[in-house]
C-alpha cells in the first residue's frame, strides 16, 4: 500500500537523481516554476472554488464513463481491457474488469469519450476530463492515494495540459500542423495528474514532461471517424495511456532530458517555431497557482458535440417562451462560427449532427442522452420532415468570437412570425455555469440506468465528499457493476 507521503523507494530514486540534476544544463525559469508547481501540487490545498469545481468535473467524468459503457466505443474499451487484464491493480467502470493501471486509464478514458458527454476547455480546444480523471484514478489506485490527493492531482492535470496547447496556439496550431490539440492537452494533463498521484519530485516532474513531449501526437483524421472509436482513442484513451506510462517510467527510475522546454530541438521551438520563446514560456506559466483552469472548463448540459450546445440552448429558450408544435414551423436557421459549422453539418452520427438534434428538440422539446444516441431515429420520417426545415449558416462574425461558442437561432412560423434567440454564454460554461444540483442531476440521469439508483446515489455522495475518502480505491465498487 502507498500513502500520500514520499515512499522509501521514491526517496532513494530522488537521492540517486541528485547528482544528475547538479550536473545538468541550466534549467529555464519556465521549467523550474512549472516542475516546482507540479511536485508541490499533491500537498497544496485547493481554493474553495477550485475544489468545488474539481468535484463537479470528476462527477461529470464518472457519469460520462458509466453512460459510455453502453455505447460502441465503451463496449470496445471494456472488451480490450478484459483481454489485457493480467495485472489486478485498477478497476474499469461499469463492469467487473480489474487490470493494470495503464490499461485501466486507457479503458476508462475511452469510456469517458464514448460520445459527447464529457467536459471541454474552450481556450485550449481540449476535452481535459476524459483523459485526466481516468489517469489520476488509475495511478491513484496503484499508489493508494487519498481522496484529497486525487482531487489535487486532477486539478493539476487541468492546469498543466490546457496550458501546453494554449502556449503553442491552440486553434491556430491545430490548423497549421493538423496535430490534434485534444490529444496534446490530454497527454500533458494526464501525465501531470498521474505524476502527482505517484508522488514524483521536482526533478522527476521535469523528466515526466520530457516523456510526455515525446508522446505528443494525434492527427485530425478523427474528424472522418463515423463510429467514434478512433475519436475516443485520440481525445482520451491515447492521452491517458501516454500520461500514465510517462509517470510509471519515471517513478520506476527512468531519467530523461532535464529541460525539454529549453535548448536544441526543445518542445516549444518544435511546436511553435515562429513564436517568441519568452512569450511562449510566459504563457505556459501564466498565473500558475492563481488561475485554476478547471474553473474555466465547461460542463455540457446537452450530451452532444460542443458546437451544438448553444443552438440547443437557444431553441430551448424559444420553446419555453412559446409552446409551438412542429407543424407550426416553416423554417429554422441556425448561425454558428464557420469552423464550428463544418464539424456538425449533416454528420452521420446523431450527437454531432446539428440539423438532426435541432429537429429532435423541436419534436421532443428536449434533447435527451437516449435521443442523441439513437442512430435509427435519423431515418425516422417524422424527424426527417423537421430536419428539412433546418438551415445551418456558417457565420464569419461568430467565427471572430471564438473561443466563445455563440449561436443565433431564428424560427419562422407558418403565419410569418419570427422567434429569435441569441446565446452568447452556453449553459454549463464558466460564463453561465450549472450549479451543483444541476451537475448532480445530469450525472444521476446518465448513471442510474447502468448502476441503479442506490449505487448511483452512493457514488455521487462519495464523489462530492472526496476529501473524506481515505483511499481512492474505495470508489471502485461504486463505479463498477458485476
Amino acid at each position: 500500500m502507498r500513502s500520500d507521503n514520499v515512499t522509501r523507494r521514491s526517496f532513494v530514486l530522488a537521492a540517486a537523481a541528485a547528482p544528475l540534476a547538479a550536473a545538468s544544463a541550466t534549467i529555464s525559469p519556465a521549467m523550474a516554476r512549472l516542475s516546482a508547481y507540479m511536485s508541490d501540487a499533491g500537498r497544496r490545498p485547493l481554493p474553495e472554488e477550485a475544489l468545488e469545481k474539481t468535484k463537479q468535473h470528476i462527477l461529470d467524468t464518472f457519469a460520462a464513463m458509466v453512460s459510455g459503457s453502453e455505447l460502441a466505443p465503451g463496449r470496445f474499451a471494456i472488451s480490450f481491457a478484459r483481454a489485457h487484464s493480467g495485472e489486478k491493480i485498477a478497476g474499469v467502470a461499469a463492469c467487473d474488469v480489474v487490470c493494470g493501471s495503464v490499461e485501466a486509464a486507457f479503458a476508462n478514458a475511452m469510456l469517458a469519450h464514448s460520445d459527447e458527454t464529457d467536459d471541454s476547455h474552450a481556450p485550449s480546444e481540449s476535452h481535459p476530463g476524459a483523459s485526466i480523471v481516468p489517469s489520476a484514478l488509475a495511478a491513484g489506485e496503484q499508489f493508494s492515494i487519498s481522496g484529497s490527493r486525487f482531487l489535487r492531482a486532477v486539478a493539476l492535470g487541468y492546469d498543466v495540459g490546457t496550458r501546453f496547447t494554449m502556449t503553442v496556439g491552440a486553434g491556430a496550431f491545430q490548423t497549421a500542423t493538423h496535430i490534434s490539440t485534444h490529444a496534446l492537452a490530454g497527454t500533458f494533463g494526464s501525465a501531470a495528474a498521474a505524476g502527482c498521484a505517484a508522488g514524483l519530485n521536482q526533478q522527476q516532474m521535469r523528466w515526466l514532461i520530457d516523456y510526455a513531449s515525446q508522446q505528443g501526437s494525434g492527427i485530425k483524421t478523427w474528424q472522418r471517424d463515423t463510429d467514434h472509436i478512433e475519436k475516443a482513442f485520440l481525445f482520451a484513451g491515447m492521452p491517458a495511456r501516454n500520461g500514465v506510462t510517462a509517470a510509471l517510467l519515471v517513478e520506476a527510475g527512468a531519467t530523461g532530458v532535464d529541460d525539454v522546454l529549453w535548448g536544441q530541438d526543445n518542445f516549444l521551438a518544435d511546436y511553435a517555431p515562429g513564436a517568441d520563446p519568452a512569450k511562449l514560456a510566459a504563457t505556459l506559466t501564466d498565473r500558475l497557482g492563481e488561475r485554476y483552469e478547471i474553473t474555466r472548463t465547461n460542463i455540457k448540459k446537452w450530451t452532444v458535440g460542443s458546437p451544438i450546445q448553444a443552438p440547443l440552448d437557444a431553441l430551448d429558450l424559444i420553446l419555453k417562451r412559446r409552446a409551438i408544435q412542429p407543424d407550426q414551423v416553416r423554417s429554422i436557421t441556425v448561425r454558428v462560427a464557420s469552423s464550428e459549422a463544418a464539424l456538425v453539418n449533416n454528420r452521420e452520427m446523431p450527437d454531432i449532427c446539428m440539423q438532426h438534434m435541432i429537429a429532435v428538440m423541436l419534436i421532443d422539446k428536449r434533447a435527451s442522452f437516449q435521443a442523441a444516441h439513437d442512430k435509427r431515429r435519423m431515418q425516422d420520417p417524422a424527424v426527417l420532415k423537421q430536419r428539412a426545415k433546418v438551415e445551418l449558416i456558417a457565420d464569419a462574425e461568430l467565427e471572430r468570437q471564438l473561443p466563445a461558442r455563440e449561436a443565433i437561432v431564428d424560427v419562422t412560423l407558418v403565419d410569418g412570425s419570427h422567434l429569435t434567440e441569441t446565446v452568447k454564454a452556453v449553459r454549463g460554461t464558466a460564463q453561465n455555469p450549472m450549479p451543483r444540483e444541476e451537475v448532480i442531476a445530469k450525472a444521476r440521469d446518465l448513471m442510474t440506468p447502468v448502476l441503479g439508483g442506490a449505487q448511483c446515489a452512493k457514488l455521487i455522495q462519495a464523489t462530492m465528499a472526496l476529501e473524506n475518502v481515505q483511499f481512492i480505491r474505495e470508489l471502485r465498487p461504486l463505479l463498477q457493476r458485476t
